[in-house]
């Protein structure tokens, strides 16, 4: 389920790019969660055909196209964040789980940046593909 969207403008290198945030509620189990934002073989069920990993240098694969993306940081069981190589240094697209104090809700968030005129079909994909990942879970 949708549950909502933060946008912050951001200045970066030529083009300006906006950091936005979508959040979702999940029914899943957070390791369970975390092993399919974090882990090749979890990315490669939802979010890419295959991911192939070297170090911290994922390597995420659609169709006949590869894109790669450095892991800047994991947090076990809340955070992954990555960072695309042809992409300027301070963007990112960040999962993060956070669990609801009085509802043990498990929510996910995406954190992410996209040039102004894209923002919306940015949108679009990310929702598109978290309910790909809320299939594979059965959530």
């Amino acid at each position: 389920m949708y549950i909502g969207e933060y946008i912050i403008i951001s200045k970066m290198a030529e083009t300006q790019y906006i950091k936005y945030e979508l959040e979702f509620s999940i029914r899943s189990s957070v390791s369970i969660l975390f092993n399919c934002l974090s882990s090749p073989s979890g990315l490669s069920e939802w979010f890419a055909d295959d991911v192939n990993c070297n170090r911290n240098i994922y390597t995420f694969i659609w169709d006949n196209s590869e894109q790669d993306a450095e892991l800047i940081t994991m947090s076990n069981n809340y955070s992954v964040k990555f960072r695309w190589l042809d992409w300027p240094k301070n963007t990112f697209f960040e999962f993060r789980i956070e669990v609801d104090e009085i509802t043990n809700d498990v929510i996910l968030k995406v954190i992410d940046f996209a040039e102004e005129d894209e923002i919306q079909e940015s949108k679009d994909l990310w929702t598109s593909q978290i309910h790909d990942l809320m299939k594979k879970l059965g959530s």
